[in-house]
């Protein structure tokens, strides 16, 4: 069965439930190899948590200046490396992830969590009192890309355009988008921010664009490039894994009545349910290490130059690590999901993401009496995330 099955392929995730796959490898392939196909050169898959946790931890035999996702490491590699946080390791990682923390950490993001407040909560007011809406893009695609667009000092004007760039970037609505047009999309928010970084040289503003522009690692200024490409990561990870994380919630929900009561009636813990949401909705499917030491995996070699890939959509369904994980349950504790990876890369935008998700799901709670689907929602297309990009809801209000 797994001979049939490529994970490099973003047609796998559109046509295949790979339930029954991941539990397979999980139980008798912990180390699977992908073999190679379509031009694309093999890799490793591990599939359980405590795998995905070890290999997370382990910065002597692995690295992320390679790459860390399946794009950029099949390619050969990524531009960003040594510059762009995802993919920087050892000290200077250490450094530019301090910096970011300035603007990212909770004790500065007081203001953007209530503008968050507000935002959400005015948003499913809008679509409770109008009925139906695509919560996909009118509610979903917005929040996320106000705030880190804030953040960021991102003119309104802009908005529209940068998040559809975003969405091809690393995924697409359907298969008529080549890899080609997600290049270009990628490469557009880099000239757009490079465009961004220069008017901030000149005219600095209360912005993470204008702090960083500003900043220094060990005396040493940071470059135009260093800016731009720490810009693309956070306005693609401030986006991408809070919006779908949404969309899922609302699809989750819907299908769950009982859990949806249970929130409802205030019988669970918020920050309970937005970690079971994250862990059940799993946006990233997976990143990925390059070996730079020989090393052992379950009795598998893995020789330098090797793809590993982690693959949180089977780590956070794992019967090792979660009591009846196939069931969603707002109040799971312990909940020790990976969705925002684990160890010196943990999301640094972790923080944000969870406000924007507890705020949805108060604002679900408080100003509707419930909603339903109302139409098939459209998955997107990739190998690395995983969701909707349309949502049609009848709301009831409150």
């Amino acid at each position: 069965m797994t001979r049939t099955i490529d994970l490099a392929d973003p047609a796998t995730f559109a046509t295949h439930d790979l339930t029954n796959f991941w539990q397979r490898l999980r139980d008798e392939e912990p180390i699977y190899w992908n073999p190679p196909t379509g031009g694309r050169r093999g890799f490793w898959v591990l599939s359980r948590h405590a795998d995905i946790l070890e290999v997370y931890r382990d910065d002597i035999n692995f690295t992320s200046e390679r790459g860390n996702v399946l794009v950029t490491l099949l390619a050969g590699g990524d531009a960003g490396a040594g510059r762009m946080l995802a993919v920087t390791d050892g000290p200077r990682h250490a450094e530019l992830r301090k910096l970011l923390l300035r603007a990212l950490g909770p004790r500065v993001l007081g203001p953007v969590c209530s503008a968050v407040r507000t935002n959400t909560r005015q948003m499913i007011g809008e679509a409770a009192a109008s009925g139906e809406c695509d919560f996909a893009t009118d509610v979903a695609s917005r929040i996320p890309m106000i705030t880190i667009s804030n953040l960021l000092g991102v003119p309104e004007a802009d908005r529209a355009a940068l998040l559809k760039m975003t969405k091809t970037a690393l995924s697409a609505d359907d298969e008529s988008v080549s890899e080609t047009e997600s290049e270009v999309a990628r490469s557009e928010i880099l000239l757009y921010f490079q465009d961004l970084v220069e008017f901030r040289r000149k005219k600095p503003g209360e912005d993470v664009v204008s702090m960083l522009v500003n900043s220094s690692i060990d005396g040493v200024p940071l470059s135009d490039d260093d800016v731009v490409l720490n810009c693309y990561s956070l306005i693609i990870g401030g986006d991408e894994t809070s919006r779908l994380t949404m969309i899922d919630s609302i699809y989750t929900l819907a299908a769950n009545p009982e859990q949806w009561m249970r929130l409802k009636g205030g019988r669970c813990d918020i920050d309970k349910a937005v970690d079971e949401v994250l862990r059940w909705a799993s946006p990233s499917m997976h990143f990925g290490r390059t070996a730079v030491r020989e090393t052992d995996i379950h009795g598998e070699w893995i020789r330098v130059d090797d793809i590993v890939t982690l693959w949180h959509a089977s780590g956070n369904r794992d019967e090792r690590a979660f009591s009846q994980p196939e069931v969603f349950d707002l109040g799971r504790a312990p909940n020790r999901h990976l969705s925002f990876g684990h160890g010196p890369h943990y999301c640094i935008g972790s923080y944000l993401a969870k406000v924007e998700i507890s705020e949805l799901l108060m604002a679900l709670r408080d100003l509707t009496r419930g909603f339903e689907i109302i139409g098939e929602p459209q998955r997107i297309r990739s190998n690395l995330l995983t969701g909707f990009s349309t949502m049609p809801v009848r709301f009831v209000s409150a």
